[in-house]
Order: C-alpha cells, then structure tokens, then sequence
C-alpha cells in the first residue's frame, strides 16, 4: 500500500519552467489490452482531485474480441470514463446497466463501496471495431468518502462545448471557460477535452490551483518547448499558460483543487486512512461488497 502526498512545492520561484514537471505514459497490459498509465506516477500521484489516469487505446478490437474487466470494487474515490471511439457496456451494483459511448461521461461515486465491470457489448465484439478514451479516478474529499454510492451517465449532447478560434472545448466536469458541467463533482474540478486545429492557440484556465496537460494525440508547444501524444504536462501554480496546437491535437486539461491530506492507494481502493484500505480488503475477500446484477458470476480476485 503507498501513501500519496505529492504535490508541487509551494515555493516555485517566478523564473522556474511552466512545465513543472513531464510524465510519459507507461505501458500496462490488462489482459490483452494494453493502457498508457500516467497516474499515479513516481514522480506525481496526483493533479488535483486526480489519482489515477489511463489513456485506452488507440486500439483496433478484432472480431470476436473484446475487454472483460471483470466485477470489482472501489471506495472512496468517482470512476470517470470518457471515450473517444468506441463502447464499453458499464453494470454495477446499484443495478446501472449502461453503454458507454463516445462523448458521454460516466460518473460512477463509489463512496463507501461500489462494485463495477467493464466489458465490451456482444454486437461490438462480434464485428471488432476501434477503442480509444480515458480511464480516470477522482478522489474524494475526507468528508465525502463514506456517502452512498451514486451513478451519473450524460449523454454527449449534455455536455457544454464552447467553440473559440480552432478549438472545439467540451468541459466534461467541474467549471472552465466560463461553463459548468453537469456532473456532480464532490470538490472544485478541472476536465476539459479540447480539439485543436493546427496553429491554433488556447489560453488555458487559470481558477484551478492545480492543472495538467494531458495530450491524447497530436503535437503541441508550450513553453517553448514540443510535446507529444502520450505525454502529460504537470504545470506551475498561478502562472498563466498558452497551447498551441503544432498539428491537428487533442489535449485533455485536468486538474483542480488539491486534496485535505495525504490519500493511500491499494489495488482499487483509495482512502484518507490506512485502516479503511485494511477493512476494504477484508470485506473484499469474505464476499461482502454487494454483487453486480447481470454480471455476478465472475469477479477479480484481492491481490496478495
């Protein structure tokens, strides 16, 4: 179990880089998929409320095959999944049964315990197809951890756009660029998918204490410096902050308001106290976190 107190000293001086800090996805293979993982990273755990980051893909599924992530649970932190091509099917044990599509967000607040999977619908597995998106847990505010378990799904044409010169900025949950999406975010939040064209330029917002810079596809300068697809941008607090797009991009923006303390992680549990980890895990493996209806045969084991 590790502890994640990271974050960017306070005392950044005026002359230090915009770009505090460069993370480059790792490679995960979760059975057969493999993910860019960001979050949590060695070097940085967290961006504001966000600890934990995969970008999916880009992936071509062939026929008759597909991700199975099999039911597992989560405490005290809200899944976020957001694609770009593709579907995923969602069940939990709230009973929610929903396909996941591109330019939907699924809020799923685990609280004081939720049980999920993830698995790719029989028709889209039977004729293949592409897989792209991004995987993100938000953790919760101490005083939130133990709510009951909520499930959000917004349907692309709810989610604000704004449109500037050659960028396209859906806020997908909390507030930027004058919107506020309809996800109930549990703490101030910064998620944006913002499409560039080429040679275009976006001054990035400047409430959130921390931000990041996440580029899913594309070429972007910042900072005098190239950034490319894979890439995440861990900025400097209050400085101002302009992207520009070198080829056609697509950029996430996340970040946010810092967490009320230190948060550990074990497997799919995060929480402010070590000891709610340990209780987890045992209701874990004695069977006690509800089951997921339609999909309660399976279930991913505790790691020992």
């Amino acid at each position: 179990m590790s502890s994640l107190p990271d974050r960017e000293p306070e005392c950044a001086k005026k002359d230090d880089p915009i770009v505090s800090l460069v993370l480059d996805g790792r490679p995960r293979d979760l059975g057969g998929f493999t993910v860019r993982r960001l979050l949590p990273s060695a070097e940085r755990r967290l961006v504001g409320p966000f600890i934990f980051f995969d970008h999916m893909g880009p992936s071509e599924l062939e026929p008759g095959h597909g991700i199975d992530v099999r039911p597992h649970p989560h405490i005290a932190l809200a899944t976020v999944t957001y694609l770009f091509e593709g579907e995923i099917m969602h069940r939990d044990s709230l009973g929610s049964a929903q396909p996941i599509r591109p330019g939907a967000v699924n809020w799923m607040m685990a609280g004081r315990g939720i049980v999920h999977s993830e698995r790719t619908p029989p028709a889209v597995r039977a004729r293949g197809g592409a897989l792209d998106g991004i995987q993100a847990w938000v953790a919760l505010p101490t005083a939130r951890e133990a709510d009951a378990p909520r499930f959000e799904h917004h349907d692309a044409a709810a989610i604000p756009e704004v449109v500037r010169d050659g960028a396209r900025l859906r806020v997908l949950a909390g507030t930027a660029f004058g919107a506020t999406s309809p996800v109930g975010v549990a703490s101030p939040t910064l998620y944006v998918d913002a499409r560039l064209a080429a040679g275009a330029t976006l001054a990035l917002p400047d409430e959130h204490e921390e931000r990041a810079v996440y580029v899913a596809d594309g070429e972007v300068r910042l900072d005098g410096q190239r950034f490319g697809g894979g890439q995440m941008l861990v900025l400097r607090r209050g400085v101002p902050v302009t992207v520009t797009a070198q080829s056609a991009a697509r950029i996430m923006l996340l970040g946010g308001a810092p967490l009320d303390g230190e948060r550990h992680i074990f497997w799919n549990f995060v929480a402010s106290s070590a000891a709610r980890i340990e209780e987890a895990k045992a209701d874990w493996r004695a069977g006690r976190f509800p089951k997921v209806p339609g999909d309660d045969k399976e279930f991913i084991p505790l790691p020992e």
